[in-house]
């Protein structure tokens, strides 16, 4: 089948990207790991003897760097619906994570342990209808935000890509519900074309009590 002029575009844009070049050259599984390297050198992220989980890890780029930084002292566990080819330090795990018996396998990989840092760079297999894949990709922040309620320990980190538009306010409005800081970042290793940012919540509180309005 001939490729729509969409998709060469997007190959030839791909092929010429700088992050991809040095990912290919400095053996990095995707151009991702230097947006994770470049946000735990702004507000350091990753430090010897954390435990973290890496939602939505495939191929691993992220997963790469969090074990490298943690180092032996420390745990990545990894979570994708795709098969993910093994990386040295990091725990993988095949399954969905919005499931209940992936998240026995989770906890049994967390060896009694909350999360220091969950980590999610997940994205929807976009549709080109934007309210579509915003909806899409909220839906997927939110499962990771509810991942922290069950293995984020009290005063951990999340940090998740989200799209800016319809519902972007409302979840960094749960965030700050949720967590004691929230900040928006957008590494210079983004594509300037998208509308991805990160969120960056730290001092996990843990499930916010109900409010008046609430009941």
């Amino acid at each position: 089948m001939a490729r729509s002029k969409t998709s060469k575009a997007w190959m030839q844009e791909h092929v010429s990207d700088l992050y991809v070049r040095r990912a290919k050259a400095e053996g990095y599984r995707s151009r991702a790991a230097y947006k994770l390297m470049e946000l735990d050198e702004r507000d350091h992220l990753l430090r010897p003897g954390l435990w973290v989980v890496d939602l939505g890890a495939a191929p691993g780029g992220w997963s790469q760097v969090a074990a490298a930084r943690v180092g032996k002292a420390g745990r990545v566990v990894a979570v994708d619906v795709l098969e993910m080819a093994p990386l040295p330090g990091v725990e993988f795990i095949l399954g969905d994570f919005s499931e209940e018996a992936t998240l026995v396998r989770v906890a049994r990989a967390l060896d009694g342990h909350a999360a220091d840092l969950v980590l999610s760079d997940m994205a929807p297999n976009m549709s080109g209808m934007a309210e579509v894949d915003q909806a899409r990709s909220l839906h997927l922040a939110e499962l990771a935000l509810e991942f922290c309620t069950r293995h984020l320990k009290p005063g951990g980190g999340l940090l998740v890509k989200v799209f800016q538009g319809a519902g972007f306010d409302g979840f960094v409005a749960e965030l700050r519900r949720r967590f004691s800081r929230v900040a928006v970042r957008k590494p210079r290793s983004s594509r300037s074309r998208s509308a991805e940012v990160y969120l960056l919540a730290t001092g996990f509180r843990g499930e916010p009590r109900p409010t008046q309005g609430d009941k």
